[in-house]
């Protein structure tokens, strides 16, 4: 059970109306820390008061244990001076607005943060603050129904990446909102595991190793991000019931979208541009809805692996990739869905099919892979055979022999013209 605080009703009305106003203190040398007097200054606070900070460098670390906001309108710098985490948040209700924290510690074993809330923060605010130099940015260990916006979270590059912590990494956080951030640098620009109930929306995150990172977290949102020149795009690992809407992946190196063991979820209206080394990864994914997104110029446009069933892929549009599919197994899916208005597949730019009654389907059905792929993929040392007479064999007895046809993936309602959003 969470531990609460009681704050006197009459106390709270008081202390929201006023207005405290804390400079640095005055006999320190230029550019150093006000050793003391901030949290000084917090712990005489009353609940519910707004303390203004005035232009300044004010030492951390400090902690809030009662409701507070505490604001410095883009003037109050908060140090750490390398020790442990800068600003701790162990109370509910409390605003943190307006400053530069900065110079956490470097014990990823401890956490060390910018800004560190409790399971005792709920309902915390952290808005449109700067935090530079920190391990993890926000480590929200707990609380509910937090809210991050507007932040801008520079993480440390100078540690090799697994010695990084996270621009925002969250544990067991409820109904919490990541919202309108910049994040760069660190390990990973969000973290959750263990959580439910969340929504990442308009963030811009560049230069992590995965921009999005889900870990045994369902029933959440992920929509209208962009990850750019990051080693995964948007990785949806061990969760279920998400939904994925309206991302953009540029130019990230591994993958765009990876599903690992990410079941029933909405991925739909993504774009995957430039491209990857894998669009789409889907390994043991499955009864999710992959639909209307834009796959182009990877090396891979998607790669479906590892069991993964049931899952239903229109709409999409396969532009310009090395390899539109990879898929290797014995199984025959069926990549396109029956609609209102009939069948509806994907569009596929390397596909050879014709429209005769005009309604925008391809009259023939559209196959990425043949048994020469499969052999290259189970037996790489086949790419020796390439071009040989033996191949070219291959080829044309699989075309004159639809038996040959080892399962895979078809596509019986190939578009003509790609979506508006892949064109």
């Amino acid at each position: 059970m969470k531990r609460r605080l009681p704050v006197p009703a009459g106390v709270v009305c008081a202390g929201i109306a006023a207005v405290l106003l804390v400079a640095p203190c005055a006999a320190r040398s230029a550019g150093a820390p006000a050793t003391g007097a901030l949290q000084a200054r917090i712990d005489a606070a009353p609940a519910g008061t707004t303390l203004t900070l005035a232009a300044g460098t004010y030492a951390g670390p400090v902690v809030l244990r009662r409701p507070l906001a505490v604001q410095g309108d883009g003037v109050a710098i908060i140090d750490g001076g390398g020790a442990g985490s800068v600003v701790t948040v162990d109370a509910p209700d409390v605003v943190l607005r307006g400053l530069l924290v900065r110079n956490s510690g470097t014990d990823l074993s401890q956490e060390d943060s910018g800004i560190y809330v409790t399971e005792a923060g709920d309902r915390v605010r952290i808005e449109e603050n700067r935090l530079e130099g920190n391990l993890i940015g926000i480590d929200l260990k707990g609380p509910e129904t937090a809210v991050v916006r507007g932040n801008s979270i520079h993480g440390r590059t100078d540690l090799r990446i697994n010695e990084r912590g996270d621009g925002v990494h969250m544990w067991n956080t409820p109904g919490s909102v990541i919202v309108d951030n910049r994040i760069s640098g660190g390990r990973d620009g969000i973290f959750v595991t263990t959580s439910t109930g969340n929504r990442f929306s308009g963030n811009h995150i560049a230069g992590v190793r995965f921009a999005v990172h889900y870990m045994y977290t369902n029933d959440s949102e992920v929509s209208d991000n962009v990850s750019r020149g990051n080693h995964v795009g948007y990785a949806l690992m061990y969760s279920a019931n998400l939904v994925v809407r309206g991302n953009r992946s540029q130019g990230d190196r591994d993958h765009g979208l990876m599903l690992h063991f990410a079941n029933y979820s909405t991925i739909e209206r993504n774009v995957v541009a430039p491209g990857p080394h894998k669009c789409t990864f889907v390994y043991n994914a499955n009864g999710n809805i992959i639909r209307d997104n834009v796959f182009r110029g990877c090396d891979i446009g998607i790669h479906h692996t590892a069991g993964s069933a049931d899952n239903a892929i229109s709409g999409n549009a396969f532009i310009g990739s090395r390899d539109q599919v990879k898929y290797v197994g014995s199984r025959l899916l069926e990549w396109s869905v029956a609609t209102d208005h009939g069948q509806r597949g994907n569009y596929w730019s390397d596909a050879l099919t014709f429209d005769l009654d005009g309604d925008g389907i391809g009259e023939r059905p559209y196959r990425p892979n043949t048994l020469g792929d499969t052999l290259i993929w189970r037996y790489p040392v086949a790419r020796l055979l390439l071009n040989t007479p033996a191949w070219h064999l291959l080829a044309w007895a699989q075309r004159n022999f639809p038996a040959l046809h080892p399962g895979g993936v078809i596509d019986s309602a190939p578009l003509l013209v790609p979506p508006a959003s892949g064109s």
